[in-house]
């Protein structure tokens, strides 16, 4: 375990407060840009019931994160290694057992980590969406939590919505916001001050905008040949959005205390599931 103590690791969560406002593409694109920074980066496939991240990058696991859980094979065998050197771990898409896990596989799951932590600088947790005990166990365990909301009044809502729960259950007063496919950064902003104004309002909490990532063409096209924009189309408008996402997560700060190892997201990971 001593390597792992060594290693201060940045655990950023990415969500939303309801499906369809691209977060698993936020997700990917960052973990690319941070690679591509020459941070080592894993992305974690938390959305444990609909996993997509091997769909979105056209992988094709072996292993998931169930045979770890089995005992079948280690993290090592479960790790692929996606574009720009960024390393995958993907869930197991569809198995509602992935959906249900107790402390007791939680733990093992994630202490698998502790093999493979001295090899990372960054740990993107990518969650599923909504407020289900699973999402909100990785937020609370995670150091930074980025909510991905887009221009419509459902997605304002239902990030309110999270980031309500976020605050007055769990006492997280620190929460940073993408405005994704937005027609600009005045759109982007406008965006985040919506939800800024209602959080004000009404929350003790204090919402910071991480950035925003523009409508592009692009990125659907990426999408649709299973590759992210940020390796098909280097220029795009979205992949220049995400490196200037990517330079500002590399610009918060890392936990040098014991709280920022890996072990400690582990443990908090543990406790939360725990009290569910």
């Amino acid at each position: 375990m001593e390597q792992v103590s060594s290693n201060p690791i940045q655990v950023v969560a990415v969500t939303g407060g309801k499906g369809g406002v691209g977060k698993t593409n936020v997700s990917v694109n960052l973990g690319l840009a941070l690679s591509a920074l020459g941070r080592r980066t894993t992305l974690l496939d938390a959305d444990l019931g609909l996993a997509n991240i091997d769909v979105l990058l056209g992988l094709k696991p072996r292993h998931t994160l169930k045979d770890v859980l089995d005992g079948s094979c280690s993290m090592h065998e479960v790790i692929i290694n996606g574009p720009q050197d960024l390393k995958v771990v993907p869930a197991a898409s569809g198995l509602q057992e992935m959906v249900k896990l107790g402390p007791r596989e939680h733990a093992g799951l994630i202490s698998a980590f502790s093999d493979i932590a001295h090899k990372m600088d960054v740990l993107i947790v990518d969650t599923a969406a909504g407020i289900a005990d699973d999402v909100l166990s990785f937020l609370c365990a995670a150091q930074e939590i980025i909510v991905v909301v887009c221009n419509e009044p459902t997605s304002i809502t239902d990030a309110y919505a999270l980031i309500k729960i976020l605050n007055q259950q769990f006492g997280i007063n620190k929460i940073r916001v993408v405005a994704n496919m937005v027609r600009n950064d005045a759109d982007g902003i406008a965006v985040y001050d919506k939800l800024q104004h209602v959080t004000d309002r009404f929350l003790d909490v204090s919402l910071l905008h991480a950035g925003s990532i523009p409508q592009d063409e692009q990125l659907r096209r990426a999408v649709q040949k299973q590759r992210a924009v940020l390796d098909l189309y280097p220029a795009s408008k979205s992949a220049q959005a995400f490196r200037k996402l990517a330079l500002e997560v590399d610009s918060w700060p890392i936990p040098t205390t014991p709280t920022g190892h890996l072990e400690f997201f582990v443990e908090r990971l543990v406790n939360e599931y725990a009290l569910h």
